[in-house]
Parts: structure tokens; C-alpha cells; sequence
């Protein structure tokens, strides 16, 4: 009996020995030399540049870590792609990003996978925490993705709390830069705000990379580009004492100005008949206050539409980019450059005219003869008080002649800008606007400081150069709630299709990323014009 027991406890032994082996993942052996470890440190520290065999860190334009051949076994790579391959993948898209993600890799018990998430979570951290002299944290954060094509991570810093380094494990196929996908890193201004790609790393099999998350480290997955690969990688963050951060930098809003003089003949001259008539209007404005949004279909007359569409295109408007890429990436035109028609439409959807259309469409303040509700002086005041309702519709009882040929157009009240008891004086109706130019690479993203800055307002997205454009190539604009994934409404760009969306504090947009989908076969990048503008009471 007691030979067999001892036989017993060696075979268990053994095969334990055995499931150990199989699921340790051998780091390269760079990582065991205690003097490149006391060098890498001091480069770390000092932000110098540092290369010993497969480890390289470049501190331009931020310190990174590329240590190629991490893994010492081809077979347990090959056994991790497969584990990894075999995981329910999720698709994720919002105005960042667009790609798939595995499920929570935390728990996960495939043998290469656990193996992979200890040698990381224990050894390497250790073996990082010495490099940069701090203490890192035991918790897991990790998760695979597969990028294919049109995906794509834009511009980010990484920034959460807790998250100290940021890690990257390639495990793709052959990979060129032309095949897109390449981890972009950001130089910074002054105001610690993303320039410009200054470098790009091309995926490579078995290649970890890693930086620290900081003010600087802006970095983005570009798009990929080939149909064929499948860009496969773990990535996560190492936890420990974030780096202190300077306040978020608020840049200057674009102005905004209230209505230039022009008188309803502008309004005869540019817009389709049907938008003047009085009835109509009244059907549009009911059908906007039920759900907050309309488009306009055929505003413009036809020639007008045309004329302008094919202005859009001349070379003598001159654009220029609008950033930071953290933000937004799109094209803007010097409205001094601007063909005449061009402006005359600008001049329309900036018109006093225009102004008092949108009123009678909407039911909002935008010119003085509309009523000024009471409960106006407070945004926190419930909207739905029934005695304030009443009041608002005994003030839309008394209609005003507009100034569109003589017809009643607009159900409000001539008194002047003030509140009849001698009140504050109202708020003068401003709007802001911009011509825009979308093309491969363009998009708007949510931010920090768009949601703090966010009030009620009147947005106006008028397309132009869309006849062939679908709504895969991306360059629509969607409504999100604050801090919520939800997605509220997704507006298409169609040609001479006039949107409008009201939105309240709560309610951000973005347009999404104009995708290589958009290039024709032979040709360049497909191209939408857009006249977009923001009216507040």
C-alpha cells in the first residue's frame, strides 16, 4: 500500500509539473540581465534614448518601450492566437473607435491565456515597477482585440484613473505600414493639446509595447487598411500612482454673432416655395416639438442647390484643417475665399430672415417677435409646469405679420426685448457657423470639454456633394446623451436635406470617421461639403 500511495503522489506530481509548464509563458531572457534593467531605469528616468538587442526606448515624443521577441516560444504563441481566436468577440464603435474586443480576459482559464495574464501581471511587473521606480498595482486589466478592415482607435492619451502604463502584444501576421493599423504617437503643444503624428510602429509579431499614460501620451491605432489581415493584439494598463496632470486646457468656441439685415427676398430668392407657406410651417413646427428634430428635404431651389454644390468644389476656396486631433479632424474654408454664391448662402442661413423661418419652424426664440416664456430665466425650471404652458400658448395667440411677402407667418409678440414687469432684458438669438469639407480621415470626437460647455441649442446640418455618398464610408452625425452610450439620433447626409436638431445639456454629438470605404475604385478619397451652424435664444 505504501508503494503504491508514493507511486500515486509522484505521477501527481508529475503531471502537475507537466499543466504548469504548459501554461508558463518564458519571457525573453533580456529580461533576467539586472544591468540592462539598471540602464533601461536611468534612461527611463532622464528620458534619454536606450537600445540593448530587442529592447529600444524612445522618449521622442513621449518615452516608449518596444521589446521585440518578448515571448521565448513559437509554439506558445501559436497556442495563445488559437485560445484568443476562439473568444466571443464583441463589436465596439463609437466616435472614438470601431473594432472588436474580446470578452473580460481577467478570469479567463484557456491554459496560455492564464499563463500569458501571470507572467505579466507577476514577473513583468515587478521587472517594470523596479525600471520606473514606483510601485505597481496586482490589479488585471486586460482584454484582446481584433482590428480588420475600416477599423480604428483615434487620437487618445489613455488618461483614467489609476492607469499608470499602458501595454501593447502584437500577435499579427506579416505586417506592412501600407496595411494601416500602425500605433501613431502625437507630439504636444504647450498646452499639452496633440499636434501631428510624429512617429509610427508598425505591428510585429511578438512585439510588446509599452509607455506610461501621461499629459503627452497621445497615441492612436490608424485605420487599417488591408482586407486580408486581421490585426490581432492584447493590450491593457499596469495600475499604480498616476502622474499629476495640469488642468484641461478649454479652447476658444467659435464666435458666434447674431443676425446680419436681410429682408424676406432672400428667403424668395433661395428656398423652395412650400417651406414660405404658413400652413406648412405650422406642420413642421408640430412635427419638430413632438421629437425634437426634422429634415427638411428640397429646401433649396434646384438651380440654387446646384449652383452652390458645384462651387464647393473650385480651387479658389482655400481650407484649412481644424484640431487638435483629440477633437476633431476635418477642413474648414476661409469664408473670404469663398465663391459669391457660396456666401450668398452663408449670408441666407445667417439672414434676419433666416432667423424668424427657423422660429416658425421650430417654436424656439430666435428672433424678437417670438414670445419670451417666463420660465426662460431659469434652465432648471420645469418644463412641463402646466400654468406656464398655458401662458406660453395665450402669448402665441397674438400673431405677427413676417416679413415673407406679406403673409401672417409667425404666431408672436412684437414687444421689444424685455420683460413687460421691467425685468432682465432678454437674450439677443446669436448663431455661429462654418463651411466644412469631409474627406478619408475626417471626424469629431466627444470631449471633456465639449460636456461642460454643453447648453440648449439649435444645431443646422445642410449637406452638400453627398449623391453618391452611403452611410458605411462613415461622416454622419450622431446625438448621444452625456456620459451614456446611448445613441439618440443619427443623421445621414443627404443632398438638400436641411437638419434640425435641438439638443439640451444633456445631449453631445459627433460626426463619425470617414473610413477608406469612401475612396472609389481608381480615384481619390470621395468628398462631402457641409454648411453647419448653431442658433441660441
Amino acid at each position: 500500500m505504501a508503494s503504491k500511495r508514493r507511486q500515486g503522489v509522484r505521477d501527481s506530481t508529475e503531471k502537475k509539473k507537466k499543466k504548469s509548464c504548459d501554461e508558463t509563458a518564458e519571457l525573453c531572457s533580456l529580461l533576467q540581465d539586472e544591468q540592462l534593467k539598471k540602464d533601461l531605469s536611468e534612461a527611463w528616468s532622464h528620458k534619454s534614448h536606450y537600445s540593448h538587442g530587442d529592447l529600444e526606448l524612445d522618449c521622442h515624443p513621449f518615452p516608449h518601450c518596444v521589446i521585440r521577441n518578448f515571448l521565448s516560444s513559437e509554439t506558445f504563441i501559436e497556442n495563445l492566437q488559437s485560445e484568443l481566436l476562439r473568444l466571443n468577440f464583441h463589436e465596439k464603435s463609437n466616435d472614438l473607435y470601431k473594432f472588436k474586443q474580446s470578452d473580460d480576459l481577467k478570469k479567463r482559464k484557456e491554459p496560455h491565456i492564464a499563463g500569458l495574464r501571470a507572467a505579466l501581471f507577476e514577473c513583468f511587473r515587478s521587472w517594470l515597477g523596479e525600471v520606473l521606480g514606483i510601485e505597481l498595482e496586482a490589479t488585471v486589466d486586460i482584454s484582446c482585440a481584433k482590428y480588420e478592415y475600416t477599423d480604428i482607435l483615434l487620437c487618445h492619451d489613455d488618461e483614467l484613473e489609476g492607469r499608470r502604463v499602458a501595454f501593447i502584444l502584437y500577435l499579427v501576421p506579416p505586417w506592412q505600414c501600407s496595411d494601416g493599423g500602425t500605433l501613431d504617437l502625437y507630439s504636444t503643444d504647450s498646452n499639452f493639446q496633440p499636434q501631428s503624428i510624429v512617429k509610427s510602429l508598425v505591428p510585429s509579431l511578438n512585439t510588446l509595447v509599452l509607455f506610461e499614460v501621461s499629459p503627452v501620451s497621445f497615441h492612436q491605432v490608424s485605420e487599417v487598411l488591408t482586407e486580408d489581415k486581421c490585426r490581432l493584439s492584447l493590450s491593457g494598463w499596469f495600475h499604480g500612482p498616476s502622474i499629476e496632470r495640469p488642468p484641461h486646457y478649454m479652447e476658444a468656441s467659435i464666435p458666434r454673432n447674431p443676425h446680419i439685415p436681410r429682408d424676406e427676398t432672400v428667403l424668395l430668392e433661395w428656398v423652395n416655395p412650400i417651406y414660405l407657406d404658413i400652413s406648412y410651417q405650422e406642420q413642421i413646427q408640430e412635427e419638430f416639438e413632438d421629437s425634437s428634430e426634422i429634415q427638411l428635404k428640397d429646401f433649396l431651389k434646384e438651380e440654387k442647390f446646384k449652383e452652390v454644390n458645384e462651387a464647393l468644389q473650385l480651387a479658389q476656396i482655400e481650407w484649412k484643417k481644424r484640431c487638435p486631433p483629440n477633437k476633431r479632424c476635418y477642413e474648414v474654408a476661409h469664408l473670404d475665399t469663398l465663391p459669391q454664391c457660396v456666401k450668398d448662402c452663408w449670408e441666407l442661413l445667417h439672414s434676419e430672415a433666416f432667423f424668424l423661418l427657423l422660429s416658425n419652424f421650430t417654436g424656439l426664440r430666435l428672433h424678437f417677435l417670438c414670445p419670451a416664456d417666463d420660465d426662460d430665466d431659469d434652465d432648471d425650471d420645469d418644463d412641463d409646469d402646466e400654468e406656464k404652458e398655458k401662458e406660453a400658448k395665450a402669448e402665441e395667440n397674438t400673431e405677427a405679420e413676417a416679413a415673407m411677402g406679406g403673409e401672417t407667418t409667425t404666431r408672436r409678440d412684437k414687444s421689444p426685448p424685455t420683460n413687460s414687469s421691467g425685468g432682465k432684458e432678454l437674450s439677443t438669438p446669436v448663431c455661429s457657423g462654418e463651411v466644412r469639407r469631409w474627406s478619408h480621415g475626417g471626424y469629431t470626437l466627444l470631449h471633456d470639454g465639449e460636456a461642460a460647455q454643453a447648453e440648449y441649442a439649435l444645431d443646422l446640418v445642410f449637406p452638400f456633394g453627398c449623391a453618391d455618398w452611403q452611410s458605411e464610408f462613415g461622416g454622419y452625425t450622431c446625438y448621444v446623451a452625456n456620459e451614456e452610450d446611448e445613441e439618440l439620433l443619427t443623421v445621414y447626409p443627404e443632398d438638400n436635406s436641411l437638419a434640425l436638431i435641438y439638443r439640451d445639456k444633456e445631449t453631445l454629438k459627433f460626426v463619425k470617421h470617414v473610413n477608406h470605404k469612401s475612396f472609389s475604385v481608381g480615384c481619390d478619397s470621395r468628398t462631402l461639403y457641409d454648411f453647419s451652424f448653431v442658433y441660441y435664444e
